[in-house]
């Protein structure tokens, strides 16, 4: 019996992550070890938590056909002021802030939802349109200044680090405990995995290469929190990070609305004569991409310690890279959120690594735009050649 493999899909699946670790290799290599200190380690997940989210948010957008959304960095900057209107002009609650910034959210989602959706403008006009308005009600709001500081019990939710419960000096233990909890469930979840799919006949991979990858992942997470673990242990806002990407891991892989995000992007006539309403998917996908953009507009407000008219800039090139990056496709209906962890890592390791190194600005911007570019080139050149190995 023949086993038939498409090269380029398995080229695709593991390029990004080899790619990642050559990034990781050049840049500690030139940067004399700098760049996996302990503290930078943490300054990787703390100054790019809001791609990681945007990315999550924006994949779901480019599944339905490879649409973007534009508008998230201007959205993350309004959401932003009005919460720091509230907060610091206003002396009001922060919690119920932080309620008001999610409807915010919502809200802009719902506006840009619904002329995509129902009126079939297209996404590109539509987020290109909320990119201007709502930096521009951003500087109204903030009437071109800077607000600051934030209240402590809002920069807490965000800024603090997850308590050691042993109080090893120089070790956060519970910190390397948590990535050894992590290494275990996700083996047990491999394993049943394997062992359904094996059940109802399905073909599983050969156990000598889960156990490779397994053995792989858990000596990268177990080596990253150690690193973590070194200096002050989990920041909060990697908690939010792995909070949204297991939420929606589950929602792409496991649901029935999830699904209809590929099919969709797939093919949406074949897809809205199945009986899916594809006008509530793209509804749907904006929706999420306003509510996930108020949840980075409070984590940058919380790391900036202030709302100012500039957040947000060039945010939504940072999400979108890191979806192509990350093996989304630019004609839709293909990708996975662990795929956009991979790619959001490698914008942040970029970013990261050049900063370190003191490489120009507009340097930096020249090289993720040829990095994104090759991704999609990448992209593009596998769908058009398919090889059979035998």
């Amino acid at each position: 019996m023949e086993n038939k493999i498409r090269v380029s899909e398995v080229l695709k699946k593991y390029t990004m992550v080899i790619v990642l670790a050559l990034v990781i290799i050049l840049f500690t290599v030139n940067t004399g070890g700098k760049m996996l200190l302990p503290q930078n380690v943490n300054n990787l997940i703390i100054q790019n938590a809001y791609v990681f989210i945007l990315a999550t948010g924006m994949l779901f957008c480019i599944l339905t056909g490879g649409n973007i959304d534009l508008s998230v960095g201007s959205i993350v900057c309004f959401v932003g002021a009005v919460g720091g209107k509230m907060m610091v002009t206003n002396g009001m609650n922060p919690y119920l802030t932080m309620i008001v910034m999610l409807l915010v959210g919502l809200l802009i989602g719902a506006w840009q939802g619904f002329w995509i959706a129902y009126v079939r403008i297209p996404p590109f006009i539509v987020t290109l349109a909320g990119m201007l308005i709502f930096r521009g009600l951003s500087n109204v709001v903030l009437e071109g200044m800077t607000l600051a500081p934030m209240p402590d019990s809002f920069l807490a939710l965000f800024n603090n680090y997850v308590p050691d419960f042993f109080g090893v000096e120089g070790f956060n233990l519970t910190c390397f405990l948590v990535g050894v909890i992590v290494c275990v469930i996700y083996v047990l979840l491999v394993i049943r995995g394997r062992i359904t799919r094996a059940k109802k006949g399905y073909r599983v991979e050969s156990f000598g290469g889960v156990l490779i990858k397994m053995i792989v992942i858990c000596a990268a997470v177990l080596a990253f929190m150690f690193r973590l673990a070194q200096y002050k242990g989990i920041p909060n806002s990697l908690v939010w990070i792995a909070v949204v990407i297991a939420v929606y891991t589950y929602i792409a892989s496991k649901t029935t609305v999830g699904r209809h995000f590929y099919a969709v992007g797939g093919n949406e006539k074949a897809t809205k004569l199945s009986g899916i309403n594809t006008n509530r998917v793209y509804f749907l996908a904006y929706l999420n991409m306003g509510f996930l953009s108020a949840v980075a507009g409070m984590i940058t407000t919380a790391r900036l310690n202030s709302a100012n008219p500039t957040a947000g800039t060039s945010f939504e090139m940072d999400a979108i890279g890191a979806c192509f990056i990350g093996g989304a496709s630019a004609y839709g209906g293909t990708g996975t959120v662990p795929g956009v962890i991979i790619g959001a890592l490698l914008m942040g390791v970029l970013n990261l690594g050049m900063s370190i190194m003191g490489v120009d600005q507009n340097m930096q911007k020249v090289v993720k735009g040829l990095v994104l570019l090759a991704a999609v080139i990448f992209d593009v050149v596998s769908k058009r050649k398919t090889f059979i190995v035998k």
